[in-house]
């Protein structure tokens, strides 16, 4: 499976391709894969720059991760939060319209494997906590600070 390694402000972002779509978006402190980049790769890393600089709030790119049609429900979801908003996973599975399947939600956010793109980094606790992010929660928190920052507020916003 193509995949390219990029650096960004957070860590080295691996990138996944697979049939055309981008599969997996991972960021962590380092990683030493080969590399076998496409242009579609190319243009998934160009657009995480962009949106490291301020550049690009919605990606455009063929996305696609394997998951139960509960967990396509989520993501989709999750797709939704604007830039710079955040929302608690109460208020997820109540647009969903499943507010018994808080667990069931958080989970599935989880196990999201398209960081920022799908950007589960948007979803906090009730109380406005920062809570679960498989990147880590000073990744989570410095994305949140970057959009509010981007966007001219002082903290990142409720949907």
């Amino acid at each position: 499976m193509p995949n390219i390694l990029h650096q960004t402000p957070i860590g080295v972002a691996r990138i996944r391709e697979e049939d055309g779509f981008i599969t997996s978006v991972k960021v962590m402190d380092h990683c030493d894969e080969e590399q076998t980049t496409t242009p579609l790769l190319k243009m998934a890393a160009q657009q995480l720059d962009e949106y490291f600089t301020g550049e690009r709030q919605v990606f455009d790119l063929p996305i696609k991760q394997p998951g139960s049609s509960f967990q396509q429900e989520v993501w989709q979801c999750l797709l939704k939060i604007g830039y710079g908003k955040t929302i608690s996973y109460l208020q997820q599975s109540k647009m969903m319209n499943n507010p018994l399947a808080i667990r069931a939600i958080a989970s599935s956010n989880g196990r999201n494997d398209l960081a920022i793109i799908v950007p589960c980094h948007r979803v906090i606790g009730s109380d406005g906590s920062l809570t679960g992010y498989a990147g880590g929660l000073w990744r989570k928190k410095w994305l949140l600070e970057h959009e509010a920052k981007v966007l001219g507020i002082g903290q990142t916003k409720l949907f």
